[in-house]
């Protein structure tokens, strides 16, 4: 007698069929989904989390932000209490992070009530300028000279001057980690929040002029200050470009250095919108005359200028790529609860403090 014939093996399309994760639809008669069929259901993650005292603390507090963390207008700068940026940052390992919802599940509102609050966790999480922001924040040096041109630069009656003077404070005495990270922090594309975090970082409704005037006529304001002209001159060293390849005349970190030394004198520049990383001077080349073309020039060596626009790129690479490490979140959770201690808080004379509590800082400075 044969053998009987062995079975026909499935075909491969067939067998990748078959390993394929299955939607599960629900025909008319089916029950309304449970939990337990779910994967990572919000209120499953909820109850995970109420079960570690610091995630549920983090998020009862994080609920309690709504209002602080809702989408501002556009014209608004967007505010977010240090305290409810800390407590998404506290919640980025939970499982509460990806939990979803079902159309049809029991107890749908309780569910996305959950999901949203986390959905914005998750918002802050991303916002690289709000973590500068932060970083800037629980250092005593930096928090103090920010708030200095903050208020000087502030109000309907600011006067340009004084915000000037304490932006060129500012970005001579804070440390170039956070200074350049405050005014070189990254930005999806899409985050016009962000964006506009990040291009009011200098005041421009006060540190800038409210008519633009002739380029011209600024550089010629700026040569008649000793160290404005210094600074101009500096910058079109260090940021000269060699090729239409972004390559400096120097070094990347100098003519970074150069255009932060530019803050706060007449020839500031500035970010042009929200949406991408064009710079700018507050000023036109209309009205130029015989000097079109050298106007033009001027304004050009900061818009279209590869070695400057390749510097900041290559900045802003750096900044996403350090908060990108895992060790980043309990480097900034040590940070946050050193500022709410001051027992805690490393010392200007302790310098090995910072070994464990501000990897973030020292790493930045090595670029």
């Amino acid at each position: 007698m044969g053998r009987p014939p062995s079975p026909r093996p499935l075909p491969p399309v067939f067998l990748m069929l078959l390993l394929l994760p299955s939607p599960l639809p629900l025909a008319t008669g089916d029950p309304l989904p449970t939990e337990s069929r779910l994967i990572n259901s919000c209120l499953q993650a909820r109850r995970k989390c109420q079960a570690d005292p610091t995630c549920s603390a983090a998020y009862h507090h994080l609920d309690s932000c709504t209002s602080n963390i809702s989408t501002p207008l556009p014209s608004e700068e967007p505010s977010v209490p240090e305290d409810c940026l800390e407590a998404a940052q506290q919640l980025r390992n939970s499982s509460l992070i990806g939990c979803a919802c079902h159309r049809r599940m029991k107890n749908q509102v309780a569910c996305l009530d959950i999901y949203w609050t986390v959905h914005r966790a998750r918002s802050l999480d991303s916002d690289l300028c709000l973590k500068f922001a932060m970083l800037c924040t629980l250092n005593d040096k930096c928090d103090r000279l920010r708030k200095a041109y903050g208020e000087a630069c502030s109000g309907p009656r600011c006067q340009r001057h004084v915000c000037l003077k304490q932006l060129l404070t500012f970005f001579e005495k804070a440390a170039e980690p956070h200074a350049q990270g405050l005014l070189l922090c990254p930005c999806a594309p899409t985050d016009r929040g962000c964006g506009e975090r990040r291009r009011n970082t200098i005041a421009p409704s006060c540190a800038l002029p409210p008519v633009a005037p002739n380029c011209l006529e600024l550089r010629s304001l700026c040569f008649s200050d000793p160290l404005c002209r210094s600074r101009l001159v500096d910058f079109q060293t260090h940021c000269h470009p060699m090729d239409i390849l972004g390559t400096c005349a120097t070094q990347q970190s100098r003519c970074l250095r150069a255009y932060l030394g530019l803050i706060g004198t007449a020839m500031t520049p500035n970010f042009v919108s929200n949406v991408n990383t064009s710079i700018a001077l507050s000023c036109t080349c209309r009205g130029s005359g015989n000097l079109q073309e050298e106007c033009e020039q001027l304004e050009g060596f900061f818009s279209h200028n590869p070695c400057l626009t390749e510097a900041i790129a290559a900045k802003m690479r750096f900044h996403s790529q350090l908060f990108s490490q895992d060790w980043t979140d309990s480097t900034f959770a040590v940070m946050a609860h050193q500022n709410k201690n001051s027992a805690l808080r490393p010392q200007s004379w302790m310098p090995f403090l910072f070994s464990c509590t501000l990897p973030l800082i020292l790493l930045l400075s090595l670029w």
